[in-house]
C-alpha cells in the first residue's frame, strides 16, 4: 500500500513507480489505527520474531497458498 499526497494536477512520483495494470484510488482522511489487539499481536510477533522463533518465508508462502482454492 502507498499513501500519496496529491496536489491535483501533477502525477505522484509513487504512481510513476508501479507496475501496468488496474488500481482502485480512494482518497484517505484519516490513517486507520490499530485496534488493542491488533497492536498486541504485532508486539507479540516482533518479540518472537527477536527471539528467533519466526518462520522461513518459504513455508509460510506454502502454508498460506494451501488455504486457497484453485
Amino acid at each position: 500500500m502507498s499513501v500519496i499526497d496529491w496536489n491535483g494536477s501533477d502525477v505522484p512520483q509513487a504512481l510513476r513507480g508501479l507496475s501496468v495494470g488496474r488500481y482502485v484510488v480512494e482518497p484517505l482522511d484519516e490513517a486507520q489505527l490499530l485496534s488493542p489487539e491488533e497492536e498486541e499481536g504485532l508486539i507479540e510477533a516482533i518479540e518472537s520474531l527477536r527471539a528467533g522463533r519466526g518462520l522461513e518465508h518459504g513455508h509460510v508462502r506454502g502454508r498460506i497458498l494451501k488455504t486457497i482454492p484453485r
